[in-house]
């Protein structure tokens, strides 16, 4: 019970989160990773492990070496714990100290060295020096043990025991391992030898000793340690640096005087020395340059090292030895020792054993020297045939490999199908040290000889390196199979190797004579036995090949059966070591010494996109140098070193490949995309082509910490730390990439994706009308390349920006010139583009823009546009007033003026159409353009940067300013003193231009206000910022600029007031000819606008345009400036043009009638074109007209100046009125209300005359309040009684409320009515408190309504003679209304302020006379009541 409760309860307590479904999910990942099916192709770039196969032996090397012959024991010991010791010496050399000394000085660049630099490095170094040196004083040590302990075994002397006999026994593999340590020794003089670098910094740090033991205090070192340290740097240098180390080692003394076995007097020891040399040399000869070479070429060191050393202990040279050994080095001049160090043999023995050099003539030791470079010549030429053969060869065994490990072996055949394998696994390991061997020879060998690779023979190399890394990365592919057929193959080779050995000892027991050398020969038989029962461990080889080396005296082996036993065991050797041994062949480390070849093997790779995917293996190679980068000493940390090569590689890669890449896509895809314009031509039969998509179906290549990927979506690049730029090293769990911190990975798009999707974005945000064409190239991308690109989700501002208004601002000449305007839809064109779309200008681009800068920038713009048009009148200036202009103009007003009457008051067509030709006689711009031209442009689109011509007069040449006195004439300077004539300029900037860009800020403004408004919560009670600004009592400059605020600019308004008096003025006379010749303007524009739009229909679109509404609004603005509109309508100029073309069209419609008879196409066809061209004159002309009548709406055309200025004075003046009556009735709570309504045939209105004046009166009243509608008014009096009165067409009517009874009866237009209703209005006004006013009468005279015409209200005294006749009117009862509902004034159809009286200012107070108008009337009037209260 108490289970289930719990269960229960936890069933209840328990929350799935989705950890446990994220759980399952890895837990199933990691089983299909590991899966056997999956499992059986590894990757060597993605595996984040690795497997080993090389076994560890447990045993130490007495427990391994047990038989009953002590003696022999013994022997081997000794032997096999010194080739142990080589060995680990030599290990310890090539990963340790070649790759700290090579690499000294590298990662920091040349360029960024500083001083002292160089000996902080060496001072860093100073301690591996000294690890170093211990470490070849150990070497010493092993040698010197190695040849004593030979020496005892084959001992000359009588008196010395005999350990062993070993009159046949030949301890070959002792002496290899002696060679190879001699092979390190020789290494480290040869990298000394060849870094100067090194040798540079040590001069440069005992320099700096030197001062430091000078003046020790300024260093902070006691001098008692100078002399020690200076000691060590002195044996260090005489031991190290002068590339000694392997001279000083072979010239050590090897005679010890305590020692019973002398060495270099024993005979027998020389002479098994020789043997064995001779022996090891014969068995390399022959399989130099073989295709079974292995590593003859190490031995061969080797062997010369030994023979060195023989020659240093013993004195003696075998000539023909000495001479054979100099043959091999026509074969093989030079043998790669590690990385880039390069050692030639020739030289060394040369050096060496001078003595044997003696011997020898000159000519062949040249002949030696000169085959170095026969040899390289020959390498070279032949890179192209090896490679295209090893090509070849290492395919099929990849494909061998493939096809055999893939099958399961049968329990039948299983021997023979692990010889197969093992034989294809040999062979992989040969074809990988023969390419390794080629590659390395030969560019170290230019590199050493300083000989030139020509990019054939770069590219080869880079194919050879290729290979090299196919056959490990096959090897590494097949993992598992291989690790399960090299225990299975080692266990065969071991059972060959035991029947073998087992048949040699039966051999030996079935002999019946023992003696002690039987008795070791068996010992060491039944020894290697042993070993070979247990597993192929490197010490159990070893501990073996000794004992072979005593088992195979005394011919226990018979010749046809120490062949193969040897074959077995250098197979099994190989296998045991197969992955070692791989990776030493196939290590491409030695690239670094050679990436100059990088960029050149990229560009070929570029070329041949075919096979992009062997990429792979070139990042490998490249990668083989970073473990021994690890063990760099000169710096602080050798994460220094990698980010400085990793920065380098990629550099080269992003330039030789991936921005080229970039670039070739992005060209595709646009060439693509715009194939209809016939850029280039794109035949793949012409100019061929180059399939790009095969580098995007490459993997993700690695490299460092990184993944390259040039098309996925992903790039997987290591998480740096923040307080570190270095990068990570590569994993530690694989033995190819070193050692360091795993792989920490963070996501990044691809280099391609990325790169097409920042300059699609960038793009498209900077022309915004070229977004579909991006987005069509981003979807050809994924179309054709399989790039998965990103939208380009632009920012969320709006998309309709446009130009700045800043931007125009600034270079508002370059925008009016390019920019056509649009009247009617208030927008601005582009001129031409160069694209397939023509960019906008409209009212929201200007809003947007007024939002993003602020409203001040509103008048900032015109502003800037004032100072343009000044610059521009200038040369409009100029241009009226040459004599050639000035008196063509002054001939046709004079021509105007007499004929008027003669050509019913309509200037003639003809005269503007010989004007305009006229013009053309004074010459032609190069361009083709007459004067009048660029005078026409100049009113409307006058050009983006300004070409003055000079024109002589007569000549008919044009040609620009030559010298500073021709430029004064240009600026006109000198206008007057000269024949010269400043002309227009040849190229646009624009008057009307401007005008219509002044009337889109404007517009602009008031579309920006209006979407901001809709933000105020109350539109009806909106905060006056001037009223708050007094309020507050604030300085008269902010309520001035408050004021400022406050109104609305009427900015056409600002440029006419600014600009029209220096136009009117006398000294510019010459500007009042400017509507004379307006129409040749005209003419000439609608012959520029027709071949503007007939060019739209072309193919060559230059200079075509559909709409250019400048033209217009400068016209209307000069005529405006000038107060020239009556003028220029007295010419009736559209009337004449209308009827002259209407003439044409009768004619040839009346010709078409007379010759529809005949049936001449011909002709037809001629009338029909000429009524089409006279059709579209005449509409160009309309349409011009149109747009002219709409221009002049903006600059008040209904006006003339004086007209103007007399409608200023009247609203000056009353304003004074409305200012009397109110002082006058400040004591009286009444407001006298003068009404009038007149109605015209166009039915006019007098609001908009009492309107004002009525509100001037209500705001000197502060108790008094007012508010305007639509229409309508309504005042309230200090008593709180509204009134109102409501205008309509003929009568006027009074709202009161309930109590309307005969006020609101009747109001027909009648005479009487409307009597009864102008006295019930103004009883209503001044009834409530008449008895405070002196006797006032008002009689109203209505005219009765007639069938001439409207009635007309009128406030006038009667005559006398009616005057007794009319009653009073009758006042309202005080105070009663005081509840009823507010009436209205209202006007129920339009007014025409143009018809409406002026008010003149108040006369004395006089008699009233009989009115002769309506002003005098209502003049009287006022100057009455103004009169009484005034008195009273």
């Amino acid at each position: 019970m108490a289970m289930e409760s719990l269960s229960v309860d936890w069933e209840f307590d328990r929350f799935d989160d989705g950890s446990q479904k994220e759980y399952i999910t890895q837990l199933q990942g990691i089983e299909e990773a590991l899966d056997d099916t999956v499992g059986d192709v590894w990757d060597f770039v993605l595996d984040p492990i690795a497997l080993k196969l090389l076994p560890y032996e447990q045993s130490s090397l007495l427990e391994l070496i047990k038989t009953d012959n002590k003696v022999l024991n013994k022997v081997i010991t000794v032997y096999a714990a010194l080739c142990c010791e080589v060995k680990k010496l030599k290990f310890e050399a090539e990963t340790k100290f070649y790759n700290g000394l090579l690499y000294y000085g590298e990662g920091v660049s040349d360029s960024s060295v500083v001083e002292g630099e160089s000996q902080i490095q060496m001072g860093c170094f100073i301690s591996f020096l000294q690890e170093l040196s211990c470490f070849v004083s150990r070497c010493f040590e092993v040698v010197t043990g190695m040849v004593h302990q030979l020496a005892a075994l084959y001992s000359s002397s009588k008196s010395a025991a005999k350990i062993i006999e070993s009159s046949g026994v030949h301890f070959q593999t002792v002496y290899e391992h002696l060679g190879d340590l001699l092979v390190v020794l020789i290494t480290l003089d040869e990298i000394m030898a060849n870094h100067s670098t090194l040798k540079e910094h040590w001069k440069m740090y005992k320099r700096l000793l030197k001062s430091v033991h000078h003046n020790p205090a300024k260093f902070a070192v006691r001098e008692e340690k100078l002399k020690p340290f200076e000691k060590l740097l002195l044996k260090l240098e005489g031991q190290l640096l002068d590339s000694m180390i392997f001279q000083a080692c072979v010239e050590q003394r090897f005679d010890s005087p305590g020692e019973e076995c002398p060495v270099s007097k024993n005979s027998a020891f020389a002479e098994e020395f020789a043997y064995n040399i001779k022996t090891l040399f014969a068995n390399v000869e022959s399989k130099l340059g073989e295709p079974s070479e292995i590593d003859q070429r190490d031995k061969y060191a080797a062997i010369c090292g030994l023979f060195v050393l023989h020659f240093h202990i013993f004195r003696t040279v075998d000539k023909k030895l000495y001479r054979s050994l100099l043959d091999v080095c026509k074969k093989v001049p030079a043998v790669t020792l590690a990385a880039n160090i390069i050692w030639f043999p020739d030289t060394f023995l040369i050096n060496k054993v001078p003595a044997a050099a003696k011997l020898l003539d000159k000519k062949s030791i040249q002949s030696v020297q000169s085959s170095r470079d026969v040899f390289l010549q020959q390498k070279t030429q032949a890179l192209m045939k090896d490679m295209q053969a090893y090509y070849i060869f290492v395919t099929s065994w990849m494909m061998k490999m493939e096809s055999i490990l893939s099958k399961e072996p049968k329990p039948e055949k299983m021997s023979e199908d692990l010889s197969i394998r093992c034989n294809v696994f040999l062979q992989g390991i040969l074809y990988a040290y023969s390419i390794s061997t080629i590659i390395k020879t030969t560019m170290n060998m230019c590199m050493s000889l300083q000989r030139p690779m020509t990019k054939t023979s770069v590219k080869a190399l880079c194919r050879l390196v290729e290979l090299l890394k196919a056959v490990e990365h096959t090897f590494h592919r097949r993992s598992l199979v291989v690790a399960d057929s090299v225990s299975h193959i080692t266990q065969q080779l071991q059972h060959q190797a035991l029947a073998s050995i087992s048949t040699a000892k039966k051999r030996v027991i079935s002999e019946k004579k023992y003696s002690e050398q039987r008795l070791d020969v068996l010992s060491a038989l039944v020894l290697a036995e042993n070993t070979l029962y247990g597993p192929s461990t490197k010490e159990r080889r070893l501990i073996m090949s000794l004992a072979l080396s005593v088992g195979t005296q005394m011919k226990t082996f018979k010749d046809e059966e120490l062949m193969p036993l040897q074959l077995v065991l250098k197979k099994l050797d190989l296998i045991s070591e197969l992955r070692e041994r791989v990776k030493v062949q196939c290590d491409c480390s030695f690239l670094y010494w050679h990436r100059t070849v990088f960029p050149i093997y990229l560009d070929d790779v570029y070329e041949n996109s075919v096979d992009a995917a062997r990429m792979h293996y070139m990042f490998s190679a490249l990668r083989d140098c970073v473990p021994a980068m690890l063990h760099a000493k000169h710096i602080e940390s050798c994460d220094l070193l990698l980010e400085c090569y990793d920065a380098e590689i990629m550099e080269v890669l992003n330039k030789h490949m991936l921005d080229k890449l970039c670039k070739e896509i992005e060209k595709d895809l646009r060439l693509s995309v715009h194939t209809h314009l016939k850029l280039d031509d794109r035949n793949p039969f012409k100019v061929g082509i180059k399939d790009l998509a095969h580098f995007f179906s490459l993997k993700p290549i690695r490299f460092f910490n990184r993944f390259i990927d040039i098309k996925g979506s992903l790039v997987m690049m290591p998480k740096v730390p923040k307080d570190s730029t270095v990068p990570l090293r590569d994993t530690p769990t694989s033995p190819a990439l070193g050692g360091g911190q795993p792989i920490s990975t963070v996501v990044s798009p691809s280099y391609v994706t990325h790169y097409l999707d920042k300059t699609f974005y960038n793009l498209t945000t900077v022309a915004l009308h070229d977004w579909a064409t991006y987005s069509e190239m981003r979807n050809l991308a994924t179309q054709r390349y399989g790039l998965v690109m990103t939208e380009a989700h632009l920012p969320s501002q709006t998309l309709e920006q446009g130009l700045d208004v800043l931007e125009i601002m600034r270079n508002i000449h370059v925008f009016v010139s390019r920019y056509l305007y649009n009247l009617n839809n208030q927008i601005f064109i582009e001129r031409t583009s160069n694209n397939k779309h023509l960019n906008t200008i409209n009212i929201r681009h200007i809003a947007n823009s007024i939002r993003t800068h602020g409203t001040g920038i509103m008048n900032t713009t015109v502003n800037f546009t004032y100072q343009f048009l000044r610059k521009k009148f200038y040369i409009f200036s100029q241009f009226m007033y040459d004599e050639h202009i000035k008196s063509r103009l002054i001939k046709d007003i004079r021509f105007f003026r007499e004929t008027k009457d003669q050509t019913d008051q309509k200037y003639p067509f003809e005269r503007a159409e010989k004007f305009n030709r006229g013009i053309r006689k004074l010459g032609l711009t190069p361009d083709g353009q007459s004067y009048l031209d660029q005078f026409r442009q100049l009113i409307s689109q006058i050009g983006r940067h300004h070409l003055f011509l000079l024109q002589r007069y007569g000549t008919g040449e044009c040609v620009p300013p030559q010298g500073p006195t021709e430029l004064k004439l240009c600026l006109g300077e000198l206008y007057k003193a000269t024949p010269w004539c400043l002309v227009c300029p040849g190229r646009k900037e624009a008057i009307g231009n401007a005008m219509g860009y002044v009337r889109m800020i404007r517009s602009g403004g008031l579309h920006c206000c209006s979407s901001a408004i809709r933000f105020v919560p109350d539109l009806e009670d909106i905060v006056n910022f001037e009223e708050l600004v007094k309020e507050e009592g604030l300085s008269g400059e902010t309520q001035k600029a408050a004021s400022n605020s406050a109104e609305g600019t009427e900015y056409f308004k600002m440029l006419v007031a600014v600009f029209a008096p220096e136009f009117r003025s006398i000294k510019n006379m010459h500007l009042r000819n400017f509507y004379m010749i307006v129409p040749p303007l005209t003419v000439n524009f609608v012959e520029h606008s027709i071949g503007c739009k007939e060019k739209l229909n072309k193919k060559n679109k230059g200079g075509a345009a559909f709409t250019d509404d400048g033209f217009a609004m400068g016209v209307a603005y000069i005529l405006k400036l000038l107060d020239q509109y009556q003028e220029f309508d007295s010419l009736h100029w559209f009337q004449a043009v209308r009827e002259k073309y209407m003439k044409e069209m009768n004619a040839v419609v009346k010709e078409q009638t007379v010759q529809s008879t005949s049936q001449d196409e011909k002709l037809m066809q001629t009338m029909n074109l000429t009524q089409k061209r006279l059709d579209v004159y005449l509409q160009e002309f309309e349409l011009l007209y149109f747009s002219l009548s709409s221009a002049r709406i903006f600059f008040r055309a209904d006006q003339t100046a004086v007209e103007e200025s007399m409608e200023k004075k009247d609203k000056e003046r009353m304003k004074k009125i409305a200012g009397a009556l109110c002082e006058a009735l400040m004591s009286t709570p009444v407001v006298l209300w003068v009404c009038a309504l007149l109605h015209s045939a166009a039915g006019d209105s007098g609001r908009n005359f009492i309107q004002p004046m009525i509100l001037e009166c209500a705001r000197c009243f502060t108790s008094w309040s007012i508010s305007e509608c639509t229409g309508t008014l309504q005042v309230v009096d200090l008593s709180g009684v509204p009134f109102a009165a409501v205008l309509c067409h003929n009568s006027v009517e009074l709202e009161a409320g309930a109590k309307t009874d005969d006020r609101g009866s009747c109001y027909a237009c009648s005479k009487e009515g409307s009597m009864r209703v102008w006295s019930s209005l103004l009883m209503r006004l001044c009834g409530m408190k008449l008895q405070n006013l002196l006797q006032l009468r008002f009689f109203l005279e209505i005219p009765a309504v007639s069938e001439e015409g409207p009635s007309q209200l009128c406030f006038c005294p009667p005559p006398a003679a009616d005057r007794s006749q009319t009653s009073p009117p009758q006042a309202l009862p005080p105070h009663t209304e005081a509840k009823q509902r507010a009436p209205t004034l209202r006007s129920c159809h339009g007014e025409d302020p143009s018809t409406l009286p002026s008010l003149y200012p108040s006369l004395p107070p006089s008699p009233p006379t009989p009115p002769q108008s309506f002003s005098n009337q209502l003049r009287d009037k006022t100057r009455v009541v103004c009169g009484q209260a005034g008195r009273r």
